[in-house]
């Protein structure tokens, strides 16, 4: 440290509260390989994590909520802790996570769109007080 400033240390709560990820969730992405290096202990031995550590979490808890298996996460991470020289191949696996975001939000769209004209359908219908056999059961 050059500046001659501490790095800021998280407890495992704080950053689960920072993040939104439960404590079992941090503990499960630390030993599922997920962070990019090991997390740091106090001399009690409780996790203290870093800002970039905080940072790099909010990445993959976006990741995951999208819809990435944790397989990739954690082939995405590998090849972050590498460094430098296989950029095309991480580039390739997000892109890949980009379309299927794009398909999920699609598909999500066509659900919204039916169900929009299904309220309208509906808002119509009760306007004009005329609602009675909507869909109702055939006896």
């Amino acid at each position: 440290m050059t500046s001659g400033t501490a790095v800021e240390r998280m407890s495992i709560g704080e950053v689960a509260a920072t993040t939104g990820l439960s404590v079992h969730a941090l503990r499960f992405y630390e030993k599922e390989g997920v962070l990019l290096g090991p997390v740091s202990r106090n001399s009690g031995g409780r996790r203290r994590y870093t800002t970039s550590d905080v940072e790099w979490l909010l990445i993959c808890g976006k990741l995951r909520e999208s819809g990435m298996p944790l397989s990739e996460l954690t082939r995405f991470a590998a090849l972050v802790r590498q460094g430098p020289g296989n950029e095309s191949e991480r580039l390739h696996l997000l892109d890949a996570h980009r379309k299927s975001v794009d398909a999920q939000i699609e598909a999500l769209q066509e659900c919204r769109s039916l169900i929009a004209w299904k309220v309208g359908v509906y808002t119509e219908h009760l306007a004009r007080s005329d609602a009675e056999n909507l869909w109702a059961p055939t006896t």
